[in-house]
């Protein structure tokens, strides 16, 4: 019984890592899929720079692993009745904090540049908080048709 417990419980931290994996939101990181792909390159001029959180979302792993975990330690607790109730509550607790944990990991600083394009054209982009951009500078925007970076 506990060789199951011990490989249920392996099984589902390799699941909660693997949803912690997230792509980037960078100016500066290219995926593999990403490189060597034509991008329309832009002139604009910073109009304003903000400050935001960009959330990637919660896949629901963060809270298995924690249930997981703590429904596994808490089992351990006492005998009989008392080991199954310390279970349930420590697979809800490690579940919350799971969660929060997961959640915690998939938010981080990001920016919103609102640029001006030559044309007059205003335009915003969101993109992770790696490289500073201030009021009045010239930048490039690089499209690829679905995504937009400023970098410069």
């Amino acid at each position: 019984m506990k060789a199951l417990m011990t490989l249920a419980l392996v099984s589902t931290m390799a699941a909660g890592l693997a949803g912690c994996v997230v792509a980037p939101n960078s100016g500066s990181i290219y995926t593999s899929r990403q490189a060597q792909n034509e991008q329309t390159v832009r002139i604009a001029t910073v109009e304003s720079v903000r400050e935001v959180r960009i959330d990637k979302g919660n896949s629901g792993t963060g809270a298995l692993t924690g249930a997981a975990l703590g429904g596994l330690a808490g089992s351990t607790v006492g005998g009989g009745n008392g080991s199954v109730a310390a279970g349930i509550l420590g697979a809800v607790a490690g579940g919350l904090a799971g969660d929060n944990v997961e959640a915690n990991m998939k938010r981080h600083a990001g920016v919103e540049i609102t640029v001006r394009l030559d044309s007059g054209e205003l335009r915003a982009i969101t993109q992770d908080a790696d490289e500073l951009f201030r009021p009045g500078e010239r930048v490039r925007l690089l499209s690829d048709g679905r995504k937009t970076r400023v970098t410069h």
